[in-house]
């Protein structure tokens, strides 16, 4: 048995050795002495924290934070049709699905759990146009998709977004001013409320302006009281950031391939990811105009966002966990870099943690699932 008293005498041993020659040692440790000084060494504390992390019992005690089914919005994506499915490459384990398809997945949903979805077309090209005026076709196919779930699970909370992306050949979320190259405010705030009619008529519990023009909540609000509908409700992308996160929607509502590249720039309407004090202002200005749910969006690079609104607001609080959250999440798991059930967990966490009372994510279905 080596002793601790040896080592220096086996180095001078060890030099003394020639290149060629070999040795092996046996060490054998005793923990007697560090044993010893444990039994010994005591901190005199009354506080400790490690207290309730002994067992996984006590650790459920002092949960702070719970991710419920219920806190979950699955965001889906709709095709016309009566086919099958159509994958989305950037968004691995998410399909495009036809309305058929679509009140079987509401349907499935409903029992993990999941008592709401966010609705998103993809609209064959020849539906586009520069204007975007398909987007007001009473008989456009997410008013259709509406209607159905509506008829079919009637106490499915459907909510439906409310910009021109999917419907213009150019990809933005409103009316070009051609003079300027630029969005058209007003005139787009126009379609908006007029979209947001014809959702409430179809049955929609939520209608999503997410373009950020200015003044659009009110308008909103206005048409919807004005044509009868005052209890539709109004969540607002309140704080959307010009992120380099959205790639993968784009490819799944097809306004990348309209406008030939994923990284539109929308930075004229979308906030500037540095400011956080416009994003409050933009918060605090959808709140006045009559919005019922406000929104940050992306979630987990704006979790300070997140957290700020939660602090300034009274008003239930959104978060939407992005496609490219999502994406890098499954794509690194794919790889096998990342535990793919304990990264979406946590980041699910993260969120609520951060104070959203809701969170839109595509990992809903597959986050309900997991516990049953």
């Amino acid at each position: 048995m080596l002793k601790c008293d040896d080592v220096e005498m086996v180095r001078l041993r060890v030099r003394g050795l020639a290149p060629w020659q070999t040795f092996t040692f046996t060490f054998t440790f005793t923990l007697s002495s560090m044993t010893a000084m444990s039994d010994s060494y005591r901190l005199d504390l009354t506080r400790r924290p490690r207290r309730m992390r002994r067992t996984s019992a006590l650790r459920e005690l002092a949960n702070e934070t719970a991710v419920l089914p219920q806190h979950l919005i699955q965001p889906v994506f709709v095709i016309d049709g009566e086919g099958s499915a159509e994958p989305i490459e950037s968004m691995p384990g998410i399909e495009r699905l036809t309305i058929p398809l679509l009140i079987e997945e509401c349907q499935k949903l409903l029992k993990l759990g999941i008592s709401a979805v966010a609705l998103f077309p993809k609209l064959d090209a020849q539906c586009k146009s520069d204007d975007g005026r398909e987007a007001t076709n009473p008989g456009t196919l997410v008013l259709r998709a509406i209607r159905a779930i509506k008829q079919e699970i009637p106490g499915m909370a459907v909510i439906t977004d409310l910009a021109l992306d999917p419907y213009t050949t150019h990809g933005h979320d409103g009316l070009l001013d051609l003079s300027t190259g630029d969005l058209a405010n007003d005139a787009t705030v126009e379609v908006l409320a007029e979209m947001a009619v014809l959702a409430a008529e179809a049955g929609a519990d939520l209608v999503a302006p997410s373009d950020m023009m200015d003044g659009r909540v009110g308008a909103i609000r206005e048409a919807l009281d004005g044509n009868g509908h005052e209890l539709t409700g109004i969540m607002a992308y309140s704080a959307k950031f010009a992120s380099a996160f959205y790639g993968p929607f784009r490819d799944a509502v097809g306004s990348s391939a309209s406008a030939g590249t994923k990284s539109l720039d929308k930075r004229t309407y979308q906030l500037n990811p540095a400011n956080r004090r416009e994003a409050l202002m933009e918060i605090a200005l959808d709140e006045e105009e009559g919005a019922d749910i406000l929104m940050v969006k992306p979630a987990g690079p704006y979790l300070d966002i997140i957290r700020e609104v939660r602090e300034e607001t009274e008003l239930p609080l959104a978060a939407y966990q992005v496609s490219g959250e999502y994406a890098q999440i499954m794509a690194a798991a794919q790889n096998g870099w990342l535990d793919l059930e304990k990264c979406r967990d946590e980041s699910l966490l993260a969120i609520r943690r951060a104070g959203a009372d809701m969170v839109l994510t595509y990992f809903a279905k597959e986050y309900a699932k997991s516990l049953v």
